[in-house]
């Protein structure tokens, strides 16, 4: 059974056709995951902004990466357990230039603006939230623009790291695409191949014979993959060269001035010398015996940091399951509005 749209083979994409997606916006230098992060990202060249949503106890969708508001900003304690009015809005980073929290409905109204629609948005859906609070409202953000069915949601990209997030993200958010994140191919293979578009692992998992044969494998079946999150100069090329559809990065501006730089000279393109060498031994997470641990950590977290701790388990998928006949998922779905 599959809930996935399914695509035919991807061709390898050549640097110029690799995007850049700006990792909490152009968080280098800037505020992570704040409206001035995301915007200073779509003016150094990004072709996507990757971002983070918790909701507060009054519901209102944050763009925020931790589950706590201690370590980048003035607040402290669980986003869930406070309110958005009165609490949460006072809240400033620490970091300089000092900025609000933003909200989901911000960051849309941003990706909204004219000479922004080129723009895609990589969401990464925080466990620890419940979806059947957290999609509902996004949904009801998205549906604000009549137009949204054309000109948003083919570039939202719902990031979904627990099974448990299919199914809402399924019956509230049907025409947004469906990304795994994580950084198991077992987990990949067994919860989310059938009922996601691509998936967006953390690099050092590709580095090898068996990231090399998957990336190869989901080219041949078309299935996307984007990488995270890139900021040495060696492992942008790297990810340059294995021709994903996209590269998340803090550091906007030195990916794109780096990608201008191979596509005008593609000499450039390859690690030469000692380091071509030394550098598929430059670090522990690039061994076998490292990603073994790295997926029993992906376990752990699964199982544990959930908003619903437990074993993990793929949900019944049977009512939005892709039928024989050629009916597609959308038709199943006529019905379903993006409000419920």
């Amino acid at each position: 059974m599959t809930t996935a749209p399914k695509h035919g083979p991807i061709p390898f994409r050549e640097p110029k056709d690799i995007e850049c997606w700006g990792h909490r916006g152009a968080s280098a230098h800037l505020p992570e995951n704040t409206l001035a992060s995301f915007q200073a990202a779509i003016l150094e060249g990004c072709d996507g902004i990757e971002s983070d949503v918790h909701a507060t106890s009054d519901g209102v969708v944050l763009m925020f990466h931790d589950p706590t508001l201690d370590r980048t900003t003035t607040g402290t304690g669980l986003i869930k357990q406070q309110p958005w009015k009165g609490v949460i809005e006072h809240v400033r980073t620490n970091k300089e230039p000092i900025q609000p929290i933003p909200q989901f409905e911000e960051l849309i109204a941003l990706l909204m603006e004219p000479q922004n629609r080129h723009v895609t948005l990589n969401i990464d859906c925080k466990m620890q939230n419940d979806p059947e609070r957290l999609f509902p409202e996004m949904a009801r953000i998205i549906a604000l623009y009549e137009d949204s069915a054309t000109t948003l949601c083919p570039r939202i990209i719902l990031g979904l790291w627990h099974p448990l997030f299919i199914r809402p993200a399924i019956r509230y958010l049907p025409q947004c695409r469906r990304f795994h994140i994580g950084f198991s191919i077992p987990i990949v293979r067994k919860f989310f191949w059938d009922h996601c578009e691509g998936f967006s692992l953390c690099f050092p998992l590709l580095m090898g014979s068996e990231g090399q044969a998957f990336i190869k494998e989901c080219r041949e079946k078309g299935k996307e993959i984007t990488l995270w999150t890139v900021n040495d100069d060696r492992e942008m090329k790297i990810a340059i060269s294995w021709g994903v559809k996209a590269v998340l990065t803090d550091r906007v501006g030195a990916f794109t001035d780096l990608k201008k730089e191979i596509i005008a000279n593609p000499d450039k393109l390859a690690l030469t010398g000692w380091e071509k060498l030394t550098f598929p031994w430059s670090s522990w997470r690039y061994y076998h015996f490292g990603h073994n641990w790295i997926l029993r950590t992906q376990l752990d977290i699964m199982r544990t940091v959930c908003y619903q701790p437990g074993p993990l388990a793929l949900p019944d998928l049977t009512e939005f399951s892709m039928v024989e006949n050629g009916k597609t998922l959308e038709e199943e779905q006529q019905k379903t509005t993006l409000v419920k």
